[in-house]
């Protein structure tokens, strides 16, 4: 079967370069679209994933499902930093100490927490829940990769605060060396940046515990606490204690299950790109297939050459097939390249385990790169699969009296 030759579609993509360039463009931002949702999903599953050590235990009260929820005496906390098995902190290096963090050489690597959730106002003028957490000296040592960027660590008791360079840009007063207000009678002064490795903690903003308990007037308790294991062995031994220890009876969790069984969000916006991608697609499958529709109607005269210079059905279905396919797949790769770009950005989403702000990279990997290239296919095929079959069903005599 000799095909049709592929510089007659490219020659025709350029004579309809109108209709042709509306085309790519439609496909392209529905693959961008797409990808930027699942990028999300990606994105935070990343976080939650990076933001649990196995080593870690979050302990919370017997009865609570988050940190949002949770809340025990300030004593227990203090008790449970000297039970056998937990790590101890590290020296510090030059640049940490240049940077203030706390020393915590040969403590126990245990935080007790109080997380705080004000309304705040976004630079954009919207108001959300932000979380504020208060924080102890091993706090910085139980985060991923955690390191200030610029200006220093915070001194606890002086109403000093720390946050991500993507929390910075998005609050008002957020500002390295601005005054964060939270009431009247709350205020922080930012004094560093800090990253953690896109985990959690860059969704937060950090102060002294004895900080947030004194604007809370919660002094005598702590909402969570961080405990690092020396070894898999202490960590199941540490959970056994906590669990059943009548001193305690609290709820340790290993961090990475924490993290884990905090998808909720995760699970809608999986749901939500799926249906807009699918939404997006049959309205793309419809603009391809109405501009090979028109190209089949304007080009009656040139299918019916093709039929007389011998060229066989199926040929003709198949170059019909593929100038649709074309069109789709320049869609497609703009459609990519589009999202590549848009991975250089962090968010802010609702995280709707605790209802706060949660900045999210976006991650474009192997996941929506495969919605993508299925988009894509589907939209190429289906799309010119009906005005491929309705040009190889032209009669040769009608189409060549068109001449």
């Amino acid at each position: 079967m000799a095909l049709v030759p592929l510089r007659y579609n490219l020659r025709n993509l350029a004579v309809r370069w109108p209709t042709t360039l509306l085309t790519v463009l439609v496909v392209a931002i529905v693959v961008a679209c797409t990808c930027v949702l699942f990028g999300l999903v990606d994105g935070l599953e990343h976080s939650n994933a990076i933001s649990g050590d196995p080593q870690t235990l979050v302990v919370l009260g017997k009865r609570a499902d988050n940190e949002t929820s949770s809340y025990f005496d300030v004593d227990k906390a203090q008790t449970i930093a000297t039970l056998d098995g937990i790590a101890t902190g590290p020296p510090r290096t030059d640049a940490q100490a240049a940077a203030g963090w706390p020393d915590v050489e040969g403590r126990p690597l245990a935080a007790g927490e109080i997380v705080h959730i004000p309304i705040m106002t976004r630079t954009d003028g919207s108001r959300v829940n932000l979380t504020i957490r208060g924080v102890d000296a091993a706090s910085p040592y139980l985060r991923p990769d955690f390191q200030i960027v610029a200006g220093r660590y915070l001194r606890p008791g002086t109403r000093e605060c720390i946050l991500s360079p993507g929390m910075s840009r998005r609050f008002t007063g957020a500002q390295l060396g601005s005054e964060l207000v939270v009431t009247d009678k709350e205020t922080y002064r930012v004094v560093g940046l800090f990253t953690a490795g896109g985990s959690v903690a860059e969704s937060e903003v950090w102060t002294g515990r004895d900080d947030v308990a004194a604007a809370t007037n919660r002094t005598g308790s702590v909402s969570s606490m961080r405990i690092r294991a020396a070894s898999p062995d202490a960590a199941v031994a540490l959970i056994d204690t906590l669990s059943n220890d009548n001193r305690f009876v609290l709820k340790p969790i290993r961090e990475s299950k924490y993290y884990a069984d905090q998808n909720l969000t995760a699970l809608f916006l999986t749901f939500l790109g799926s249906l807009i991608a699918v939404l997006l697609t049959i309205g793309a499958l419809f603009a391809a297939a109405n501009t090979m529709f028109a190209a089949v109607k304007s080009r009656t005269r040139e299918i019916g050459t093709l039929r007389a210079l011998g060229f066989s059905r199926p040929a003709i279905l198949f170059s019909f097939l593929l100038e649709a396919i074309l069109i789709t797949t320049l869609g497609g790769l703009l459609g990519a390249l589009l999202s590549l770009i848009a991975s250089r950005w962090s968010f802010g989403i609702s995280d709707f385990n605790t209802f706060t702000e949660r900045m999210i990279q976006i991650r474009i990997g192997l996941v929506p790169l495969a919605v993508a290239i299925a988009m894509t296919l589907a939209m190429g095929i289906f799309g010119g699969l009906f005005p491929a079959i309705r040009a190889v069903r032209l009669d040769v005599i009608k189409a060549l009296r068109e001449l």
